[in-house]
């Protein structure tokens, strides 16, 4: 139960958490950003409405000062007036109306009777007007008697610099509105004065905090105004919807990777439990040796001696080949004893320093008799002299023994056995190479457990004692092979320096 909850917490510190830690990070991130777009959306609309109502603005004030040069000359002729204004208006859906109105405000003809008897002297935008002497444009709606809300723009009819009349037009909200409906429909655009004052809106229904947000504002080129425009909401469902899609991709790919790792660890704990058995396991052959050795050792000697004497005594032939079988036999069973003891718990060793590559000239004249007896081709290279390491002659030459003794047995006749000596950064470095049968991948990873072999008749536990000897001498083997290709064993020893 102990074991689960830490698997348990180790799983959400190392899969869970980084997950949701990126998640929140990529939610955080993908709403900033569709908040970015949002805003970037609106600026660019500012700009488009700001444009349009410019132009709208624009093209009634230039109709008006054409309208304005044109009554210059007869604006005591009421009759032509009238007729103009209502040429003007009747084009144009966008006028509430366009009136004539006398220099103090007064208004004389119009296109309809929304203002008749009205006076307008005391408008703010008359009065700026007379003061300017310039088209003026209203910074407030107006309601008239139909209900129709209009922004008023007037234009005086001056002549030799002094206001003998005016033209007053009304520009209708709700043709501006559609206008801008048409362009991005439900889209809150509000009109304000420099003051910031709210003149009109498209969009009457809004709560208090769509006018908290950061909005957009822009300021109109031909009238005092401003306009906000207030950013579409976020469409939190797209959001939520790519950041569980991410999750599930950061999850699975986590857990990939958890999963890869946790495998590298169960296999590396494998191997360390794989060693940890091996070396319990030679620990117990340790055992098994120095206690059972000796006492193996002294009943064999009596038997071998025996058999001499049965050998002596019967010649017949049939005898004498069951007699070699003994003797055959009574030297396995002592070889085996003596790999247990090499297995065994190490002993203090005589190191002393070796010439390998003198042990080597030594060892090559029985190498080769064994491979002409395979009907094997043999060669040896030296390519450095004075080789010298610490360690000990007798087992050294078991090693290289033992080594080229599997190489002859792996290879049919015409084979090729290749043994060479050189030294490499610091360290002795013997290759022994065969072209025989080699080893499978799967055999191989077993090559130095205690007990494995592929041979009829192996004890396996040759290249067992070869492994525990040359790491005695603070070496290193290695084996390369490939299936029906060959083998290549790499002995390393560390040169003496003196």
């Amino acid at each position: 139960m102990k074991n689960f909850r830490k698997k348990i917490i180790w799983y959400s510190f190392l899969v869970l958490a980084p997950a949701l830690l990126l998640t929140t990070l990529f939610g955080y991130y993908n709403f900033k950003k569709s908040e970015e777009k949002s805003f970037k959306q609106a600026e660019r609309d500012a700009s488009i409405y700001q444009r349009q109502m410019d132009q709208v603005i624009g093209e009634t004030i230039k109709s008006l000062e054409v309208l304005a040069i044109t009554f210059e000359s007869y604006h005591n002729n009421i009759s032509d007036v009238n007729i103009a204004l209502n040429k003007v208006s009747g084009k144009d859906p966008r006028y509430g109306g366009i009136y004539f109105l006398s220099s103090n405000g007064e208004v004389i003809t119009g296109t309809n009777d929304y203002l008749k008897q009205y006076s307008l002297k005391n408008k703010s935008y008359i009065k700026t007007m007379n003061l300017t002497h310039q088209s003026v444009v209203s910074d407030q709606v107006e309601t008239l008697s139909n209900n129709n809300k209009v922004i008023a723009i007037v234009t005086p009819v001056i002549k030799k610099n002094v206001v003998q009349a005016m033209i007053v037009a009304h520009i209708r909200i709700d043709y501006i509105v559609n206008i801008f409906q048409m362009l991005t429909p439900n889209t809150f655009v509000q009109f304000e004065s420099e003051q910031g004052v709210p003149i009109f809106s498209t969009n009457d229904k809004l709560s208090l905090n769509d006018y908290e947000k950061n909005n957009v504002t822009q300021s109109l080129e031909r009238a005092p105004w401003k306009i906000t425009i207030i950013p579409k909401d976020l469409n939190f469902r797209s959001v939520l919807k790519y950041t569980f899609i991410f999750f599930l991709i950061v999850t699975t790919m986590i857990h990939v990777i958890y999963l890869f790792f946790h495998s590298l660890s169960i296999k590396k704990q494998a191997e360390r439990e794989r060693i940890q058995n091996d070396k319990q396991k030679l620990e117990l052959i340790g055992t098994l040796a120095a206690s059972t050795a000796h006492e193996i050792r002294n009943p064999l000697t009596g038997i071998k001696g025996l058999v001499q004497l049965l050998a002596e005594k019967y010649n017949n032939p049939k005898d004498q080949f069951y007699f070699s079988i003994l003797n055959k036999e009574i030297n396995r069973i002592n070889q085996i004893v003596n790999e247990f003891l090499i297995l065994g718990k190490p002993t203090v060793q005589k190191m002393e320093k070796i010439h390998l590559d003198q042990v080597m000239y030594d060892l090559n004249p029985l190498i080769r008799s064994e491979a002409n007896l395979f009907n094997v081709h043999y060669s040896f290279h030296i390519r450095s002299e004075s080789i010298l390491v610490l360690a000990t002659n007798d087992q050294l030459k078991q090693v290289i023994l033992n080594i080229t003794k599997n190489a002859l047995e792996s290879m049919s006749t015409e084979g090729k056995l290749t043994i060479t000596l050189e030294e490499k950064n610091n360290e002795a470095l013997l290759t022994i190479s065969d072209s025989g049968k080699g080893i499978s991948s799967h055999d191989l990873q077993k090559i130095f457990t205690p007990f494995f072999t592929s041979k009829e008749n192996g004890t396996g536990l040759g290249l067992v004692v070869c492994k525990r000897i040359v790491e005695s001498f603070n070496g290193k083997i290695s084996i390369h092979s490939e299936f029906n290709k060959g083998t290549t064993v790499f002995i390393s020893l560390p040169m003496y320096k003196g």
